[in-house]
This record gives C-alpha cells, sequence and structure tokens, in this order.
C-alpha cells in the first residue's frame, strides 16, 4: 500500500475514506460515487490505521482512527444496521499547566446534495431556515431538499458532559456543516484526557426517517423505555381557579374529570406554581419547596390534595423548580453555601429562575434529596412538572431560546469544580430520579428557556415541554405549540414525549378552532393537556376532548416540515390484523381559506390505487379518489381523515371513538366472505360507530350483532347512506364489544 492509498470501511449505509496524510475524509452512500459529503477532523497532523471496533450499544464494527502527533485524536465508526457514521474526539491538554476547553470543534463538512445551497432548506431545533440563516441547532440538524427529502442528518448521539450544538453556513456555493461540542468549562490538569460526545453524521433519501433513525440512536445509547404518554390537567391557564388552583375548586375538577373523561384516556390532574412557601420578593415564583403554604389555596394539606386525586382514580401532579433557591429569601440566610457562585463569590442568580442550586456541592444534593422525598413518599405526587430546569446547568435564561444563542455557558463556578455545567445538571436529574423512585414520571419545562438543558435531558426525564408558553388563546397556542411540538416530532415517544404545551377548547375559541387545538395535539402525539375550567365547559366542548384523549405511539410524522413552519399535513400510520390504517391530518394555520391538493405519493400512499376517506369531526365519507387528495379548509380549521385503499369487499373506515379512527380500540377485524367481525374497546354509555365502507352497491347488510365481555347481547343498529353503512353500538359497560356486520 503506498502513502496516497486511502483508508475506506463500510457498511450497508455508507462508505467513509479517510486520507493517510490528513485528517480529511468523505462520505458517501454504500455504492454509490461521488461523495455527499467531505469532511475534516479536529486532530492536526499524525497518522491513520483500520481497525475494528466494538460497542456495547452497536456491536461490532469498523473504524478508521486519525492519531493526531499533540496526541489527539479522532475516530470514524461504523456499525451494521446503523444508518450513521459516528465520529468521536479525544482532546489532550499538552501544556505543562492546566487548562480550560470551552468550544471543542469536532468535523466540519462540506456537502454535495447536487443541489444549490438556494434549493436546501435547514431544520434544526431553531426551526425552518435557508442554510446561510440558520441560527444553529442543538443536538440535531437536518439539510434536505424540500421537493424530494433527500438530504443530510447530523447530530450528537451523547450529552454526558458537553452541550453538543450543529452550524451550518455557505461557503464557496456549497453548505458547510460544523459540529461543536461545548463544555463551559472544561478543566484538564496537565496530560489530562477526554473523550469528547460523540457525534454522527448519514445520508437519507427521506430526512424526516434519518431524523427518527437519530432519536431512535439516542434512545437505544441511553435505553430509554418510556411510559405510556399521560393525559390530563394542568391548573396553570384556567380562565377560572387558574396558576395552582385551589383545594375546593380542582376537587369540583377532579371529580368532573373522573366521571366524564377518565373512560376516555383522562389520567392526571397537575397543580402549578402557587402552592409552595416564600416571600416573593426575589425574581419569578416563590422558591421553598420544602413544605406547602399553610395559608394558601392547599390549607388542608398537598398530601390530603394527593389523595383526594388517587381516590377518583387518578394521577396527582405537582410543579416545583428542583435546582432553583432565592438567595435573598431569609429562608435561605443559613444556606448560601447550597448556591453555584460567580468569580467573585456572589450567588448564581439568573432572570426569573432565582438562584442556582450546585447539584457538585453535598450539602445542595441533601437539601433537594429531602424535599423531593416528601413530595414523593409522604405527600404521593406521582407526576413531577419541574420547571426552571437552565438553573441546575447554571446558566442564563435565554427565554425564548431555540435556535443557538451566545448564552455565558461557563460562567458559573461549581463546587466540584472538574464537574462541567452539563454534567452538574445530569447528576441533579438523577439524583431528583432516586429520591422520588422509579414510578414517578417526570415533565421537564422547558428546553426553550435555555437550550443546554434539551439534550442534557435526554434519558433523563420522559416529557419535556419543547417550546413557550402557549398562553390560552387560540393565536398564542397556534404561535407556539404547532411550531415547537412539529420540528422536534422525530423526539417524541422516542427519547421522550413532547410537551407543546396544553391544548385548548374553551368558547373564547371558534369550534374549528377548539377542533384544531385539540386535534394537533392528539395527531402529533404528544403529552395530551388541557388546561381550560373543564366543569364549565360546554358539552360540544367537552366532546372535543373525548375524542382527542389518546395513548397509544403511532407512526406520525409531519408531510411538509422541510417546506412549512408549521407544517400543515400530517399522516398517522398504523395497522389492525396487518391491514394497514392510515389517517391524514389537514390544517389552515391562516385566517383565509385553504385549497389542499396532494400528490397520494407524499403521503406514503400508492399514486396508482383508489382509496377511500372519512372526514371525522364532519362525520361524511368522501368520493372514492385516486392520484391525489383535493380539500379545502375553512379558516384555522382542520380535517382529520381515515385513509384507507379500497378493497373488493366491505371494510372498516373509521370509528366514532376517537380521531384516530381505530387504530386505538379495533382488535381482530377480519372478513370471513360473508362478514365482517372484529372485536373494539368501548366506554359504557358512548354509543360506538363502526364507519364501514361497501364497495358494491347490491351488497347489502342482512344483520349486524354485538355482545360484551360477559356475552351479553347490547343494542346494535345500522344505517345505510351510499357506500357507507353505520353500525351503532349501545356499549352497557366498559370493555371489549365483540360485533359482526353480515351481507347477503
Amino acid at each position: 500500500m503506498s502513502l496516497s492509498t486511502p483508508l475506506t470501511i463500510s457498511n450497508e449505509h455508507l462508505t467513509v475514506t479517510l486520507d493517510l496524510n490528513s485528517s480529511a475524509f468523505t462520505l458517501a452512500v454504500f455504492g454509490q460515487t461521488p461523495p455527499f459529503a467531505t469532511g475534516t477532523l479536529a486532530a492536526g497532523p499524525g497518522a491513520s490505521v483500520a481497525e475494528p471496533c466494538a460497542s456495547d450499544i452497536f456491536g461490532t464494527g469498523s473504524a478508521l482512527r486519525f492519531n493526531a502527533l499533540d496526541g489527539t485524536s479522532s475516530a470514524i465508526r461504523l456499525f451494521p444496521h446503523l444508518p450513521f457514521a459516528l465520529i468521536d474526539t479525544r482532546i489532550l491538554n499538552s501544556s505543562g499547566a492546566d487548562a480550560t476547553f470551552q468550544h471543542v470543534p469536532v468535523a466540519t463538512l462540506r456537502l454535495d446534495l447536487g443541489l444549490a445551497p438556494t434549493q436546501l432548506r435547514t431544520l434544526g431545533t431553531g426551526g425552518l431556515a435557508a442554510p446561510d440563516t440558520n441560527p444553529g441547532s442543538y443536538s440535531w440538524l437536518a439539510v434536505a431538499d424540500p421537493a424530494s427529502r433527500k438530504g443530510l442528518v447530523a447530530g450528537w448521539l451523547t450529552h454526558e458532559r458537553a452541550s453538543g450544538v450543529v452550524f451550518t453556513r455557505v461557503d464557496r456555493d456549497a453548505v458547510a456543516v460544523e459540529l461543536t461540542a461545548e463544555y463551559g468549562r472544561l478543566r484538564l490538569a496537565p496530560g489530562g484526557a477526554e473523550q469528547v460526545e460523540t457525534a454522527v453524521i448519514g445520508y437519507f433519501a427521506d430526512a424526516r426517517l434519518g431524523l427518527e433513525a437519530w432519536a431512535d440512536a439516542v434512545a437505544r445509547q441511553l435505553d430509554i423505555h418510556l411510559p405510556p404518554r399521560p393525559n390530563g390537567f394542568c391548573t396553570w391557564y384556567t380562565d377560572k381557579h387558574g396558576m395552582s388552583s385551589d383545594e375546593d375548586n380542582l376537587k369540583t375538577l377532579t371529580e368532573f374529570c373522573a366521571d366524564n373523561l377518565a373512560p376516555h384516556g383522562f389520567n392526571f390532574v397537575q397543580i402549578d406554581d402557587g402552592w409552595q412557601l416564600g416571600d416573593g420578593k426575589g425574581n419569578g415564583p416563590k422558591k421553598n419547596f420544602t413544605d406547602y403554604d399553610q395559608a394558601g389555596p392547599y390549607r388542608s394539606g398537598m398530601g390530603n390534595f394527593a389523595n383526594t386525586i388517587k381516590e377518583h382514580g387518578l394521577t396527582p401532579g405537582i410543579w416545583f423548580m428542583p435546582f432553583a433557591g432565592t438567595y435573598n429569601d431569609p429562608w435561605f440566610d443559613d444556606k448560601q453555601d447550597l448556591f453555584v457562585k460567580r468569580d467573585d463569590g456572589t450567588p448564581y442568580d439568573t432572570e426569573w429562575g432565582g438562584t442556582s442550586l450546585d447539584m457538585t456541592n453535598p450539602a445542595a444534593q441533601q437539601y433537594l434529596r429531602a424535599y423531593v422525598q416528601r413530595i414523593a413518599h409522604e405527600w404521593g405526587y406521582t407526576y413531577f412538572k419541574m420547571d426552571g430546569l437552565y438553573t441546575g446547568i447554571a446558566v442564563h435564561q435565554e427565554y425564548v431560546n431555540e435556535g443557538y444563542k451566545r448564552d455565558g455557558f461557563g460562567d458559573a463556578v461549581f463546587f466540584d469544580a472538574t464537574k462541567t455545567n452539563i454534567q452538574a445538571f445530569r447528576d441533579g436529574l438523577r439524583l431528583v430520579r432516586d429520591a422520588a423512585g422509579p414510578d414517578v414520571f417526570f415533565l421537564g419545562c422547558t428546553s426553550s428557556q435555555n437550550m443546554r438543558s434539551y439534550g442534557g435531558a435526554f434519558g433523563l426525564v420522559q416529557a419535556m415541554r419543547t417550546g413557550a408558553d402557549n398562553g390560552g388563546s387560540y393565536q398564542h397556542w397556534y404561535e407556539q405549540s404547532p411550531k415547537s411540538g412539529s420540528r422536534n416530532y422525530h423526539l417524541n415517544g422516542r427519547i421522550w414525549w413532547n410537551d407543546a404545551d396544553p391544548f385548548f377548547v374553551r368558547p373564547t375559541l371558534t369550534l374549528d378552532e377548539a377542533r384544531t387545538s385539540a386535534s394537533w395535539s392528539a395527531i402529533a402525539g404528544g403529552l395530551n393537556t388541557n388546561s381550560d375550567w373543564i366543569p364549565d365547559l360546554p358539552t360540544e366542548r367537552i366532546e372535543i376532548m373525548k375524542r382527542t384523549f389518546v395513548s397509544g405511539f403511532y407512526e406520525a410524522r409531519p408531510v411538509d416540515n422541510f417546506e412549512n413552519d408549521p407544517p400543515r399535513i400530517w399522516t398517522v400510520r398504523g395497522s389492525v390484523e396487518g391491514e394497514q390504517r392510515d389517517v391524514v391530518a389537514l390544517y389552515n394555520w391562516t385566517a383565509e381559506p385553504l385549497e389542499f391538493d396532494i400528490p397520494l405519493a407524499d403521503l406514503g400512499l400508492d399514486g396508482t390505487a383508489t382509496y377511500a376517506a372519512f372526514d371525522y369531526w364532519d362525520a361524511t365519507p368522501l368520493s372514492p379518489f385516486a392520484s391525489r387528495l383535493k380539500a379545502t379548509l375553512a379558516p384555522h380549521a382542520c380535517k382529520i381523515l381515515a385513509v384507507q385503499r379500497v378493497l373488493d369487499r366491505p371494510f372498516v373506515l373509521s370509528t366514532s371513538q376517537d380521531v384516530l379512527q381505530g387504530l386505538e380500540e379495533l382488535e381482530r377485524v377480519q372478513w370471513t366472505g360473508t362478514a365482517l367481525t372484529g372485536h373494539s374497546r368501548v366506554v359504557a354509555g358512548d354509543p360506538y360507530i363502526l364507519r364501514v365502507h361497501v364497495p358494491h352497491p347490491g351488497l347489502h347488510v342482512t344483520s349486524v350483532d354485538a355482545t360484551d365481555d360477559d356475552a351479553h347481547v347490547l343494542e346494535a343498529s345500522v344505517q345505510r347512506c351510499g357506500c357507507t353503512a353505520e353500525v351503532t353500538i349501545q356499549p352497557s359497560t366498559s370493555g371489549t364489544a365483540a360485533w359482526s356486520v353480515r351481507f347477503d
């Protein structure tokens, strides 16, 4: 082998080539030329080697390692069935004195996607932007062609001690992508080394699938297993009895929801800010969470009210700020050692969040552990909404922070100077978990206060607020929730449940706006929380809530997220007994009527087949269609369509249970040749409607019957309208109904 011969490794997705005499490398799709990216590694001049590698997570693979003369090194690893190249960097303090590292460049890529930069779009935590105007993204970034969706996905697999960021710029008519690990203050003694966080790069024919693959890889790396997504209530935004509410009124709401909404999936009631102690003279909320205000809204005790919620079969939830205090509150006069400091020795105080508790200090750890144990074990709260998480990192508030901001990261002084900001934060979250126990649900709030808490919380919370407070009006909801929830859709159900803040159905919203708000939350699939004063809602608004509390995780993705921010089109895909079921959700975010004309291929459907569809909220079928889906939406309206390929036999097109129209509750559906049979999970007293598509006008329903779990006969009837037979079952108990629809 001559010195000019490059080193190459491959898996079934990628081929990586490394120049022997430099840190330059190329990335190509396996079996294809030319490369889609040319890059350089952070390590300086040195020598290269190809070698096997192993991972406890991803198995045995191949690596190209570049060992620089100064003792630093970089490696690019490939593993079977992993569609990313993993980039690892080791830095070394080769000086004779202590050194501080803040920004560690890992790799720079120059892309060749066969398109000019002006034809590409970037999508990151800061939203959708041209490559030369992208504000920088935390943890992940996609660069894609909106027309074909092909593109690159780059990001970070780990965030144990550093905050991983990704930037783009246009360099000589090409898009350049830069991956940098930011430590704040990483102190290394002479000869000390640090294994930098692992970066990932991949190419995908559909960059949406690449974003999902990145989230799947992070979930594998951190061994993430999520509980079912919760549906419930937060007191904060209610137009009556808001903030923390109070024990009398919230008991009324709890009873109402247990009776009317729990059978449809509602399962938690969460108390927000206002129950705790504190003198109120600091910035932001009071921050003494060691006990409740005995003259406040829960005079009978926080534990007593948690029991009230549990007695109604619901999960009690509570808001607090685990890593925050108020240095000038008299409560903390003798606790100044608990706080992170600045270089001048003063407490690290932040806007709204207050003073950062030092999670590297055993005294602060003991203080936090004691009151978390009280909230979880003495009072009995098993759902934590943990606000102001950025205080655990000791960074400034940068609200609203979604694109990259220079935030003074690293200007804090910790008790243990060997710990980085992110390491202290993750240690703090692990402490809260250890104190609370394994069964408490953790909702982080909110990453947009400072996005360092975004990747820093991966694997340590079950849900995360992905955007800013959404207010309570339709306009405020639209400006926050669909945007932040859509751009982070690929994290949902994989890394955590996205919390885009509550949906609203209150009468100040039009009926279309209420349906849109609730439907988007259900279809996008994140944490599903309402913050209306539910007992006073009109019946039609309660009905919307019943139909949008769904719990499962389905293949939900935006169709046009590289074209519109927020996307206007979503698809949800699942199957029942091997039969594919699709839901297409259309949203008109504008104040004018909007026409949709969508090629079926864009929806992942067969453009040569004929499809039937049912409009859930209008409760009407669409005429069968092929090639394209067309619809007109009123201002701020949505259409939630069950879409299925037309068969030459009857099939269940839609159900009334919820907006997923069969994905949640349908079981064991089959066609016997003369009858359509199946089982459905039903709710007592809630009429259950099967919308059966009948492809031939001469095919008639001869009988319908249904029985409950105890084989009791249920009242059932059928009404035929064109190609649709509506079968209505009247459940007398909640459980499973076995049904049969017979044809001549």
